[in-house]
C-alpha cells in the first residue's frame, strides 16, 4: 500500500472509531446537530438532554452536565460544566462553570476559572485564573484575570483587571453586588467592597469601601474652532464629498 493510501485508510478508521464513540454518547440522550462532525474524547461525560454543534471539540476529563447547549466550533478541555449551560462559540480549559450559566459567543476561559450558577461571560471576554459568584454579569470586552468577584456583580464594557505589573501578577477583589461601570481599569492588588459603585472610566488604584462611590475623571474642556484654526480634517472632508459625488448614480 503507498504512503498516501496508508495516511487515508488511518483517516477513515479515526473516523469510524469517532462515529461509534457519538453514537455510543447518542444511544445515552445526547443530541448531535451532525454527528460525524464533533471531536469527543473516550473519558468526556455528557449529561442526557445536551445538545453538541458541529465542529465541537472536547477533550480530556471534561464533565457536561445534562441539557447542556455546547455551540459550533466551541472547544472545551479538562472543564466541569453544570446542567442547563450554553456555550456558544467559546474556549474553555480547565475551568469549572455553574448550572445556568451563559457563556459566549467568543469568550475564552483560561486555566484556573471558576464560574457560578446562573453567570454571564459575554461576547470578547477573557477570565483567568478568577472566580466568579453565583449571577454575576460580564457582558462583553473585558478582562478578568486573578480576581475573586462575589454574587451579583455587575462587570460593565471594556473593564480590565491589571493584575501584573511587570514582575508579579497580583489579585483584587470585588463584592456582592458591586457596579464598575464601563472603561474601568482595578488596578491590583485592590478590594472593591460590597455594594460599590465604580463610575465609568475610573481607574481604581485603593481600596473601595462598601457602598462608596469611586470615580476618577479630569474634567472635560472643549475649545471651540480648534479644528479649523489648526487646519485638520479639510482634506478629509474634501474627499468624502468627492466619494459622495461619484457613488451617486
Amino acid at each position: 500500500m503507498s504512503g498516501f493510501g496508508e495516511t487515508e485508510k488511518k483517516y477513515e478508521e479515526a473516523a469510524r472509531a469517532r462515529r461509534v464513540r457519538n453514537l455510543s454518547f447518542a444511544a445515552k440522550g445526547v443530541l448531535f446537530t451532525d454527528i460525524d462532525s464533533a471531536y469527543i474524547d473516550e473519558n468526556v461525560i455528557i449529561g442526557a438532554g445536551s445538545r453538541i454543534g458541529p465542529c465541537v471539540t472536547i477533550r480530556g476529563t471534561a464533565v457536561i452536565g445534562a441539557d447542556c447547549v455546547i455551540g459550533q466550533n466551541s472547544e472545551i478541555e479538562n472543564c466541569v460544566i453544570g446542567d442547563g449551560v450554553r456555550v456558544i462559540q467559546s474556549v474553555l480549559k480547565d475551568s469549572a462553570v455553574g448550572k445556568g450559566s451563559a457563556i459566549g459567543p467568543f469568550a475564552y476561559l483560561r486555566p484556573g476559572s471558576a464560574v457560578g450558577d446562573f453567570v454571564k461571560i459575554g461576547d470578547f471576554v477573557e477570565v483567568k485564573n478568577a472566580n466568579i459568584g453565583d449571577g454575576t454579569k460580564v457582558s462583553h470586552l473585558s478582562y478578568v484575570g486573578d480576581a475573586d468577584l462575589g454574587p451579583g456583580v455587575n462587570i460593565g464594557c471594556g473593564v480590565v483587571f491589571v493584575n501584573y505589573d511587570g514582575r508579579e501578577k497580583r489579585r483584587s477583589t470585588v463584592g456582592g453586588g458591586a457596579f464598575v461601570g464601563c472603561n474601568v481599569n482595578i488596578i491590583a492588588p485592590v478590594s472593591i467592597g460590597e455594594k460599590a459603585y465604580i463610575a465609568a472610566g475610573t481607574t481604581v488604584t485603593r481600596d473601595v469601601p462598601g457602598g462608596s462611590l469611586c470615580v476618577s475623571r479630569e474634567k472635560a474642556k472643549i475649545f471651540d474652532g480648534w479644528v479649523e484654526r489648526r487646519g485638520l480634517l479639510a482634506g478629509r472632508i474634501k474627499a468624502f464629498g468627492e466619494i459622495e459625488k461619484e457613488q451617486r448614480p
